[in-house]
């Protein structure tokens, strides 16, 4: 049995009504296609570049008003939907954070471990980094997802962990800030975390141009099954499962490997 799920690529905009009415249109659109799970990418209630006083003002809580639209929206469609919240932080910074909501409300929440302190930019100045948990991982119609977020990318322990606690697919909510060689980065990056993991790897971004684009679904031998270009879209892919376990009966790296992955102080 394979489980369908959506990339559903936009560029949210510093309007969080307008953003929720985007991302109606867009499930809508991946659940006419049989989608049973939606990514949406980071920061998907609110955002605005460079980032200013008001992510604080426009933050809010994982129950909020926001993740209270992706139920409604999940509700209406019989899908499960997964995109960047800003949430209200304890202290003068926000959260980088990524929900998972069906129609019973969330199923799991992530938030951003490594922050965007590289390529120029400090994100680290806005946002408070989330504290070493255990990774979430959830079920739909059997098959079992992580979360992860964007820069998390380039930390492979972060996906090791989601496959160690049993994840079959990494789901990842990303802004992937476009410069040389990123696009480049991207690609890689997903197709290595779905290889050396096994996995497949699920991962939605904003568009140009301050995105790369290019949402994809990636399969545990790193091939691309399905992805979406440079503008607004959405792609469905079907999972099958079973397709992780005859992988890894060819190519055992997990069972195989010596090392396990341990937080730095």
């Amino acid at each position: 049995m394979t489980v369908a799920v959506a990339v559903a690529q936009f560029a949210p905009v510093a309007d969080t009504e307008r953003n929720i009415a985007e991302i109606g249109e867009l499930v809508a659109v991946a659940a006419d296609r049989g989608a049973r799970v939606v990514v949406l990418p980071e920061y998907s209630s609110y955002f605005i570049d460079p980032f200013d006083a008001s992510l604080r003002a426009n933050a809010q809580p994982v129950d909020g008003p926001f993740t209270a639209a992706l139920r409604e929206i999940a509700t209406a469609h019989g899908v499960t939907v997964v995109a960047g919240l800003l949430e209200t932080g304890e202290g003068e910074r926000v959260r980088n954070t990524v929900v998972a909501v069906d129609e019973t409300g969330v199923l799991a929440s992530y938030r951003k471990l490594h922050l965007y302190d590289a390529f120029g930019q400090r994100e680290s100045d806005w946002v408070e980094p989330g504290e070493i948990v255990r990774p979430p991982v959830f079920a739909v119609d059997g098959l079992r997802l992580g979360i992860m977020t964007c820069y998390d990318l380039r930390f492979p322990e972060v996906t090791r962990l989601l496959a160690d606690a049993g994840a079959e697919a990494v789901l990842v909510a990303a802004e992937w800030v476009r410069g040389p060689l990123k696009e480049h980065h991207w690609r890689t990056l997903l197709h290595a975390r779905a290889i050396e993991n096994t996995v497949f790897v699920v991962a939605s971004d904003h568009p140009p141009p301050l995105g790369v684009g290019h949402s994809m679904v990636v399969d545990p031998q790193g091939v691309e099954v399905a992805a979406v270009g440079t503008g607004t879209g959405v792609a469905v892919a079907h999972l099958d499962p079973e397709a992780i376990s005859r992988v890894r009966r060819v190519n055992p790296a997990l069972a195989l490997r010596r090392f396990g992955v341990v937080p730095r102080d």
